[in-house]
């Protein structure tokens, strides 16, 4: 409640043990294991109140510490399904930068609605388990599958008409 001086005592009692429980959730990250440390003692800080016992105290901050990394972990698997690991390539010659931006988020969104498809269609995977895996809600999953059902008819559609 704005004692520098218990924040302090606090920090140096819990400090190192969190951060070695951090860094065993974290597969040995240390940068992720310092990150989710930092954001447990920060969220403490903000909501601490009078707690039991000195185990009731550990096992909420290794709570917190849990919560915080995979609230990250979420946010990166988000990220990397929606635009992918690869860096964007250099420009050709003669090639416009919009133009090769426009093809690059193109196929980021066909390989998000093909991420989609399949994690739905061929993992048979939930709205809402979907939706946790990326982050977002089940409807705005329940409305991106429709959209790229839509896209998919579209484009089975033009296919076969330039067949027959």
């Amino acid at each position: 409640r704005g004692d520098e001086a218990a924040f302090r005592e606090f920090y140096d009692r819990y400090h190192r043990r969190l951060f070695r429980f951090a860094l065993v959730l974290a597969r040995g990250d240390e940068m992720l294991a310092q990150d989710t440390v930092q954001a447990a003692f920060v969220t403490a800080a903000a909501k601490l109140r009078a707690v039991e016992s000195a185990e009731h105290l550990w096992n909420w901050l290794a709570r917190l510490a849990r919560q915080q990394l995979a609230k990250t972990w979420r946010q990166c698997q988000k990220d990397s399904a929606v635009v992918g690991m690869a860096e964007l390539p250099d420009c050709p010659n003669g090639v416009e930068p919009d133009s090769l931006l426009e093809e690059t988020l193109d196929a980021a969104l066909l390989a998000m609605d093909r991420i989609l498809i399949e994690w739905f269609y061929h993992d048979q995977m939930s709205h809402k388990k979907i939706a946790e895996r990326l982050g977002a809600t089940p409807k705005s999953v329940s409305s991106r599958l429709e959209r790229a059902r839509a896209k998919l008819r579209l484009a089975i559609a033009r296919k076969l008409s330039h067949e027959t």
